[in-house]
């Protein structure tokens, strides 16, 4: 396997995306309960369905008869997360407003300069924010992009572009809904009503709607003036501030894999920049002295405005510059390495883009500083600023906020911030006042980045990947957070401060670090609170002992294998539980299933390869993994497994024999959530997640006969995708599932479903359980933090008898 960092140019790509689109695919219904006899996998929702499907959501929760309950921020407190933009009301000192655009929790404004946040963009078809820009004559005027152009595996599609002529009190939806990235707005300076926007275009499928698109009347209506083909958007737009009429585009030919970050594939060329001099009618490739087209990567552009004769491209350059030591045989993520990259590289042009020149590394010490510049992944970055005063001072962001004084000769690190840098402000009037966006969320530094005020207290946007509980009292939550790792934190409820009265709803609380790394899942010995198990990303496992001296108390567990074994693939977020019916049983997924009846100490496998395990789609991302175990409460040995690649089997032996069972469900759809019933023997519940192809229909599934046959309950759900189903614990026919746009509960084992709450806002919801003995619901969200609700209006669980009580 190549990592994205290290990687030799010599990369298959047998892309399977382009097998069919299905005629007639209605969002929430279309493919459901048809039999998949060919091996087709659907793709690309229509956006008017999406767009529509929201509209939807919006009447239900009017209608909810759940509407009067209210979602509680839980926390943290003290932590924040990945922000990708921010567009700032200038003069500063006449204002102090701030808009931050959100990787997945919205956009956010403050009036004085970071004392307080608002969200004031928190109701749409999509969250995940691309850009945010003020138009220069009016600043209540803002123009909203959605979708994260930096395409993460966890980056959530964007619906368009929004528009607010009153500071964000409200929006209104103009169009351009099937770009589902957008990279860059930009205003025009005298007339407002022109805006030119770099639409990158569809993560995981080809598709026609990106580019540079311009309106002259507001939005209203949109002219593509720039387009290169279905695989090659615009990631980069800047515009002469010498005249309105120069504007200069990057391109960047991507696509991510299941298997494969972004990256130049044999054939790529299409990426460089262009320049336009007649507001966009015409457009020219301006790439003299870049790399050749082959190796150009993601290019970030930036022009200077005392001296727009001078811009920067920040160039994520794929020509090998040599083979790895010894001691640089794997990534960071333990990924094999085969070539090193030059990676990161700095051009300038000093005659309006006509040519340009490598200013950066053009020594050894630059060119080692460089490498490290970016870490794995390049692709995310892209970004470069040149201060409007001086054109020889210039930042790029990759791991750090990097700076240079000599035109970007040199560079060194600005500290004090969140690592993984997206965006940064600089003051025209004032260069020493920056304001600064990374993946721990925005500083602000009064003095060219010596020092920096982060604000992780008050801007809650945290983003989780999942969700575990223990059974202490009061009982605690954990999870993953992007490139924060794994926190904890108490579930308490609300109370007076002064008279100490317990008030409705649960507090928000500071949460502290817990075992286990970024992408992880959690799992909390049921006997005992203090044993902590967590599955690390690409399937590594610990067992930590709360109680023992922090050096002590973890002990890895990682399955050993043969040296003629295949190696283990375990997921981003490997799936892990303890079994039911003994909590020193537990279970462990990679492409095979591990059982271990002590803890961990001492592995079986208890099963063969589950997935596709297909050669021509294994990359640098672990693909072909099982993603959702689940063991069922009224028997032990009875387990399902199902796979990122879309397989879903069943053991009734305890993993000696395994069945197929995915008749009429879809073809490769990842298996987000198994669940076994509790209450009856041969039912299990399952959710798909269709996001890799682009796909938000909601895949809900129930079986009663152990998987041999499935039925769609997805019901009224407007749209998904669907990331979790559970199942209440005194209740048959009440479940609740978690979507990329919030929770619904049925009473009725599915055949209607209702929103769940009347407060919460548009949110990924990526997990949640059901604390069996608080009765309280937690959702772990991917932009908003943790939520918590009381669930006994729900099931009235204290006005029940045991469900095994007779008369």
């Amino acid at each position: 396997m190549l990592s994205r960092r290290h990687l030799s140019i010599r990369v298959h790509c047998k892309v399977i995306f382009g097998l069919l689109l299905l005629a007639g695919l209605s969002l929430s219904g279309g493919l459901l309960g048809q039999k998949a006899t060919k091996p087709l996998r659907v793709q690309s929702t229509d956006p008017a369905l999406r767009l529509n499907g929201f509209e939807t959501y919006l009447d239900m929760v009017k209608g909810s008869p759940f509407k009067a309950l209210n979602w509680s921020h839980i926390g943290p407190t003290n932590v924040s997360g990945r922000c990708t933009d921010i567009a700032v009301v200038s003069p500063r000192g006449k204002s102090y407003t701030i808009y931050v655009a959100t990787a997945s929790g919205g956009v956010w404004k403050t009036v004085n300069e970071g004392t307080t946040w608002e969200p004031v963009f928190e109701r749409a078809a999509s969250t995940a924010i691309g850009d945010i820009a003020i138009a220069p004559t009016n600043p209540d005027t803002l123009w909203v992009g959605t979708g994260e152009a930096n395409i993460f595996r966890s980056s959530q599609a964007g619906c368009g572009i929004y528009k607010s002529t009153d500071g964000g009190k409200t929006w209104a939806h103009m169009g351009l809904a099937d770009t589902y990235t957008i990279a860059r707005i930009i205003v025009h300076p005298q007339n407002p009503d022109v805006v030119y926007v770099a639409g990158s275009g569809h993560e995981w499928t080809d598709n026609a709607e990106r580019g540079v698109f311009k309106t002259v009347d507001g939005g209203k209506t949109w002219e593509k003036v720039l387009f290169v083909n279905e695989r090659t958007g615009a990631i980069d737009l800047v515009m002469d501030p010498s005249d309105n009429n120069t504007l200069y585009a990057s391109t960047w030919q991507r696509v991510r894999l299941r298997w494969n970050d972004p990256r130049n594939f044999q054939g790529y060329s299409a990426g460089g920049i262009f320049k336009t001099a007649d507001g966009g009618k015409t457009w020219k490739p301006i790439n003299s002295g870049l790399p050749d087209g082959p190796y150009r990567g993601r290019i970030g552009i930036d022009v200077c405005l005392k001296k727009p004769n001078v811009l920067y491209a920040f160039v994520d350059n794929y020509e090998i510059a040599r083979q790895p030591s010894a001691e640089e045989g794997r990534d960071s993520y333990g990924r094999p390495s085969s070539g090193i990259i030059k990676g990161a590289t700095l051009f300038r042009s000093d005659d309006k883009g006509e040519t340009w020149t490598l200013v950066c590394p053009t020594t050894d010490e630059m060119k080692k500083y460089m490498e490290r510049h970016s870490g794995t992944y390049g692709w995310v970055f892209g970004q470069v600023r040149v201060d409007p005063n001086d054109e020889n001072t210039v930042y790029t962001m990759g791991l750090a906020l990097n700076i240079s004084h000599e035109g970007g000769k040199t560079f060194k690190g600005t500290y004090g911030t969140h690592v993984d840098h997206h965006g940064l402000w600089i003051d025209p009037d004032n260069s020493n006042y920056l304001v600064n966006v990374n993946d721990g969320g925005l500083g602000i530094s009064y003095d060219g980045g010596k020092t920096w005020r982060g604000f992780t207290d008050n801007l809650p946007v945290c983003q989780f990947f999942n969700i575990a509980y223990d059974m202490a009292t009061p009982f605690r939550v954990y999870g993953s957070m992007q490139d924060h790792g794994s926190y904890r934190g108490q579930v308490l409820q609300k109370k007076d401060r002064r008279t100490g009265k317990v008030l409705e709803g649960y507090q928000a609380v500071a949460f502290e670090q817990a075992p286990g790394g970024e992408g992880c899942s959690h799992a909390v010995d049921p006997a005992n609170p203090d044993i902590v198990y967590s599955a690390e990303f690409y399937g590594r496992i610990t067992r930590s002992d709360m109680r023992l001296p922090e050096r002590e108390r973890t002990k890895n567990l990682l399955p050993a294998t043969y040296p003629d074994e295949p190696p283990l693939r375990g997921q981003w977020v490997a799936p892990f539980i303890v079994s039911p019916h003994n909590n020193e049983t537990i279970y462990h997924g990679t492409q095979y299933l591990f059982r271990s009846f002590n803890r961990g100490d001492v592995w079986e496998r208890v099963s063969p390869d589950l997935t596709y395990n297909t050669a021509a789609e294994m990359g640098d991302i672990s693909y072909h993994t099982l993603f959702a175990i689940s063991e069922s409460p009224l028997r032990a040995g009875l387990i399902y497994a199902g796979t990122d690649d879309g397989k879903v089997q069943v053991t009734r032996d305890g993993g000696k024999t395994w069945s197929e069972i995915m008749s009429g469900l879809p073809y490769q759809k990842w298996v987000s959530r198994i669940v076994a019933s509790a209450f009856e023997l041969g039912t299990v519940y399952m959710t798909q997640n269709g996001k890799r192809d682009d796909d938000f229909t909601p895949y809900v599934w129930k079986s009663t006969d152990f998987g041999k046959t499935w039925v769609s309950i997805a019901g009224n759900i407007p749209f998904g995708p669907v990331n979790v189903i559970r199942e209440d614990p005194v209740d048959k026919n009440i479940l609740y599932v978690g979507t990329d746009g919030g929770v619904y509960v049925t009473k009725d084992g599915g055949k209607a479903w209702n929103v769940l709450g009347g407060n919460l806002p548009m949110a990924y919801v990526l997990d949640l359980i059901i604390h069996p003995r608080d009765n309280i619901i937690v959702i772990a969200t991917h932009g908003r933090g943790m939520w918590a609700i009381d669930v006994e209006p729900i099931n009235e669980k204290s006005k029940r008898r045991p469900w095994w009580w007779e008369d």
